[in-house]
């Protein structure tokens, strides 16, 4: 059982207002303890599906008190070890989403859009051993640089933006996806301008056309990818499976631009279009079935015809590239 601590600090005048608050009625601890300047510090020990409606309700009801102040830590054991709840089924009882907390969520993503000189390295290196394991036709090496993900973090964001309609968010992942592109495509450029490119080599020429089962991986890796996320399941792990998908074509793409091989090049570039669109539909669509929302009723709509128009130009694009892809498999 994955469990959270929750901290409030709030006026002590303001601890009576606690005990109408719903959520907060039925945790695995709860303890109180006076602080100076007459504040209150307040813990409650809660099951991780259960944070998001408290973290809720406590800033509904206390985000105007002066010094309030809520904070959620992990907790990695505890003892004695705590009895799990017994379920509401009454119908009027909304079921807690089965994933971290929207504000757990938010922070670990949004940290990934941030551009550093830890993640363009980050993108180098993957390229870089990405695209020798590709020239030597070596599989462990290539799955070697896939480990890294660099570019999980900005693909999950962007999707995580367009479920709670944030546009700060939407554009530092736009960013954070551009650059890493543009660095990745410079690294393989220069890989494929050092060394010799066999197009017809296995690991290249299987990445220089689209099928059905690259889409479905694309698909898989999309979903995998905000599953890595939302469980709390380390991204490192199921990152592998959204590198999968982008990072290996797109070095394809940049060995073979750089030998002049147009032709499969472009084969290679319309596979890393159909996993980008792909990756992004798999993972709105997994947030959204997460029942991921903003909490207040204005962002939430919102947010609702984001969402509805990123499927939808998800979608639309899937259709039109499957068009394009069966043109040119007649061609």
């Amino acid at each position: 059982m994955a469990l959270r601590l929750i901290e409030l600090i709030i006026p002590a005048d303001s601890a009576s207002a606690i005990e109408s608050l719903t959520s907060v009625q039925n945790v695995l601890g709860r303890w109180e303890e006076h602080l100076v300047d007459d504040r209150l510090l307040v813990r409650f020990l809660v099951q991780v599906e259960k944070s998001e409606s408290i973290l809720d309700e406590l800033e509904s009801k206390f985000a105007a008190v002066p010094g309030f102040r809520v904070m959620l830590l992990p907790i990695e054991a505890t003892l004695p070890r705590p009895a799990p709840l017994e379920e509401d089924d009454s119908p009027e009882k909304k079921k807690s989403p089965e994933r971290i907390s929207r504000e757990e969520l938010y922070n670990d993503i949004a940290e990934s859009t941030k551009i550093s000189w830890v993640f363009v390295t980050q993108v180098i290196l993957a390229t870089l051993v990405a695209a020798v394991g590709l020239v030597r036709d070596d599989t462990a090496i290539i799955i070697g640089a896939m480990v890294i993900a660099p570019l999980l973090g900005p693909n999950m964001s962007l999707c995580l933006a367009t479920c709670l309609g944030d546009l700060e968010l939407a554009k530092r992942s736009l960013k954070s996806n551009v650059v890493g592109l543009a660095v990745a495509l410079a690294a393989s450029l220069f890989i494929g301008l050092l060394f010799t490119i066999d197009p017809a080599g296995h690991a290249i020429s299987a990445r220089t056309h689209v099928s059905g089962s690259d889409i479905v991986l694309a698909l898989a890796s999309g979903c995998a990818g905000v599953l890595a996320f939302t469980t709390g399941a380390p991204s490192a792990l199921i990152g592998v499976m959204v590198a999968v998908a982008l990072l290996p074509p797109f070095a394809v793409f940049g060995l073979l631009l750089a030998k002049g091989e147009f032709y499969f090049a472009m084969g290679a570039l319309l596979l890393v279009s159909a996993n980008v669109i792909c990756v992004n539909l798999a993972g709105v669509v997994t947030f959204y079935v997460q029942g991921l929302r903003p909490r207040t009723w204005w962002e939430a709509d919102r947010a609702k015809k984001a969402t509805r128009v990123a499927i939808a130009t998800w979608s639309s694009l899937l259709v039109i590239l499957i068009f394009i892809i069966a043109i040119a498999s007649r061609t």
